[in-house]
């Protein structure tokens, strides 16, 4: 079965896309086959490996309203290996048509389990909200990816994301875990990323990766030309740092067991609702 993670943080411009992106495009570049499932209505992981969102026709509303055929919507990016369902504005009125669903809940989850073991890796690019489209890519999730700011208001919305994480995860989904948290956006020049590292690695201990992602102005300007940054650019900063917790992430994930199931090592997380704020 191919390893499902959800990249999800409620708050936006915490470097979520832009970690699905070019994590994903380094996975691709060394040889894995990588599917980008873009459930986000901005679109923006659509844009950021190369397609035109307004010629878009097949998109996740279809996946997840009209219970498409995943193979039929699946898209070739300009990056071998690395394959898209993408999105587009209509998927913005999706959750009201999902609450008439029965196990709405459940609707992405049945639809990825038709391309399972098609894949090594899929990545699952949540909107900037906790709404039901984000409870269904949890729902049909191995792992939750965290992409973090190193700022102190990213840490603020971090509690309601682990408690709507633990009701998932009792209710829903009893294998879903913490896959690891990246660190992003960092100003090293500035006490309080290195305040907000601190806090973080106390934290989530092991499951922080090891790389920290800097600010940089490559992987802001990629997008625009539809190339993710670690192949636009491959020697900034940010994409020295996105090479480095890819690294971590092959080593965490493509090892399988006998049963052909990916390392369960982070599937444990023991974080109470109660205490779910580091600050």
């Amino acid at each position: 079965m191919s390893p499902v993670f959800s990249f999800c943080n409620q708050k936006g411009g915490v470097g979520k896309t832009t970690s699905v992106v070019n994590l994903a495009a380094l996975l691709a570049k060394e040889g894995h086959k990588v599917l980008i499932v873009d459930m986000d209505a901005q679109a923006n992981a659509t844009s950021g490996v190369g397609e035109e969102k307004p010629n878009i026709e097949s998109t996740t509303y279809q996946l997840i309203v009209e219970k498409s055929d995943p193979k039929n919507l699946i898209k070739e990016t300009k990056v071998p290996n690395l394959f898209l369902i993408p999105s587009n504005t209509d998927l913005s009125g999706a959750e009201l048509e999902l609450i008439q669903h029965q196990n709405r809940e459940f609707v992405l989850k049945e639809q990825l389990q038709k391309i399972s073991g098609d894949y090594d890796f899929i990545f699952i690019d949540c909107p900037p909200s906790l709404g039901l489209i984000t409870i269904n890519s949890l729902v049909a999730s191995n792992y939750i990816i965290i992409p973090l700011q190193c700022e102190y208001y990213a840490l603020e919305g971090l509690g309601q994301l682990l408690h709507a994480y633990e009701l998932v995860r009792k209710n829903l989904n009893s294998d879903l875990g913490i896959g690891g948290v990246i660190l992003t956006m960092a100003d090293f020049r500035t006490n309080l990323t290195q305040q907000v590292i601190e806090e973080v690695r106390n934290y989530f201990k092991e499951k922080v990766f090891t790389a920290v992602i800097p600010r940089s102005v490559k992987l802001s300007e990629a997008p625009s030309f539809g190339i993710p940054a670690v192949l636009y650019d491959p020697n900034n900063r940010g994409s020295i740092g996105y090479r480095e917790v890819s690294k971590e992430f092959i080593q965490r994930f493509s090892t399988k067991n006998e049963s052909g199931k990916p390392d369960q090592k982070f599937n444990s997380v023991n974080v109470q609702a109660s205490e779910a704020n580091p600050v």
